[in-house]
């Protein structure tokens, strides 16, 4: 098998850029924020220029975090601005690949399968992302960074982490580099893919850098956190990843059935995951009524509009599934290492990849629960077909901010 050549690149603080560059600024040389501060001093700071980066100032902070003795340039954010410029290089990169090897992962943000242009260019994988970053920064004025991997999870990770503390802004990793840069990451919260919630559980097994998730076999991770989300953090603590640019780009192209609400309020992590568990109860009572399975499932979740934010993630199912519970536990493992302390105000789920039931398939690890459990939801189905529609709820759906109660929000389920 080939092994392939993925470039991920990443706009170095956008919005901020692209603001510097408007008004004929270099980015690195002024202090320029994001932030309508017409709101006051507790307005988020968006993004803030790579000069204040240098000097130690984060994103998302408020404006009144930021140090006092600097005259700062605020900029009011402007999306439609953002988005024309992110549109200016993703045509840059449709000019050096075809469209079917690139992958739009942000507004900032991509993965590009070089794998078949290294002889075209007659270049290395290094040199070819180095002639599109110069490109960018050519056009644009927008300085980039970008990871190189054998897989789209070691150039990922291999941008985010050592990236941006090289010259030119490049990182190159093989899987000779697992064992010396992969393995050493501490926390492990650091790695795409392995959020906070993650950590604080695999710290109560001892794990502080990713070499220690090895500490403990594939099986034990799959029965203990499920067959996907086990799976998942094993591989990664190996470098494994066998998604493909085409799988990533396939996904929104099946037969799918969505829902997606958005929020009266701001609603905290725990919440909004409730609305998540909500919408997977009414979703998979219509796949299974329909006598269907999923094999693909989507779940997306956006923030306050002051953060301009969101996070989106589909997730392939090693067979097809029509369990609700082994469906919601795919949705909190997507939901627990993407999810930010950030009010939110919109969630949604799709199951993707449809196909007519004709048996039920068991892992492994699934024992005869697995059955009963889908006979116990089949008669749940049945009452609530013959005496409405939430008769029978879970008994979180009693909390105030539950919304299943109120079914006309659901009407753009499809």
């Amino acid at each position: 098998m080939k092994e392939k050549h993925i470039i991920s690149i990443d706009l170095k603080s956008f919005f901020a850029s692209c603001e510097c560059v408007q008004r004929g600024f270099d980015p690195f040389k002024v202090p320029l924020v994001v932030a309508d501060t017409t709101r006051g001093n507790s307005a988020i700071c968006l993004a803030v220029s790579p000069y204040l980066r240098n000097m130690g100032v984060k994103n998302r902070i408020r404006v009144f975090e930021l140090p006092k003795n600097i005259k700062i340039i605020y900029a009011k954010p402007r999306m439609k601005l953002y988005e024309e410029y992110s549109k200016k290089v993703i045509d840059i990169y449709k000019e050096f690949v075809s469209i079917e090897d690139i992958h739009v992962y942000s507004i900032d943000e991509v993965f590009i399968d070089i794998t078949d242009y290294l002889k075209y260019y007659n270049m290395t994988d290094y040199d070819i992302a180095l002639m599109i970053m110069r490109e960018i920064k050519k056009r644009t004025g927008i300085t980039s960074t970008a990871g190189i991997g054998p897989n789209i999870f070691l150039a990922k990770v291999a941008m985010d982490i050592e990236a941006k503390h090289n010259k030119d802004c490049i990182a190159k990793w093989t899987y000779d580099d697992i064992e010396n840069k992969l393995w050493n990451i501490e926390p492990i919260s650091e790695v795409w893919g392995l959020g906070n919630r993650l950590q604080k559980k695999l710290s109560n097994l001892g794990v502080k850098k990713v070499k220690d998730i090895n500490n403990y076999t594939r099986d034990f991770y799959i029965k203990r956190f499920g067959n996907v989300m086990g799976n998942d953090i094993w591989c990664k603590a190996n470098g494994i990843d066998f998604t493909t640019i085409k799988d990533l780009n396939n996904r929104g192209k099946n037969k799918s059935m969505s829902m997606s609400q958005i929020l009266n309020r701001d609603y905290n992590m725990d919440e909004a995951f409730l609305i998540v568990e909500e919408m997977n109860d009414m979703l998979n009572t219509k796949l299974r009524s329909m006598n269907l399975t999923t094999k693909l499932l989507y779940l997306t979740v956006s923030y306050s509009r002051d953060y301009y934010k969101k996070f989106s993630e589909t997730i392939s199912l090693n067979i097809e599934e029509d369990n609700k519970d082994k469906i919601l536990e795919v949705f909190k493992y997507i939901y627990d290492k993407n999810i930010e302390d950030l009010p939110i105000r919109k969630v949604g789920i799709a199951y993707s990849k449809l196909s007519n039931k004709k048996c039920t398939q068991l892992s492994l690890f699934d024992d005869d629960n697995t059955i009963k459990t889908n006979e116990y939801y089949d008669i749940i189905d049945k009452i609530n077909d013959r005496f409405g529609k939430t008769t029978l709820l879970r008994a979180s759906s009693l909390l105030k901010n539950s919304t299943i109660k109120n079914r006309e929000k659901f009407k753009n389920m499809i």
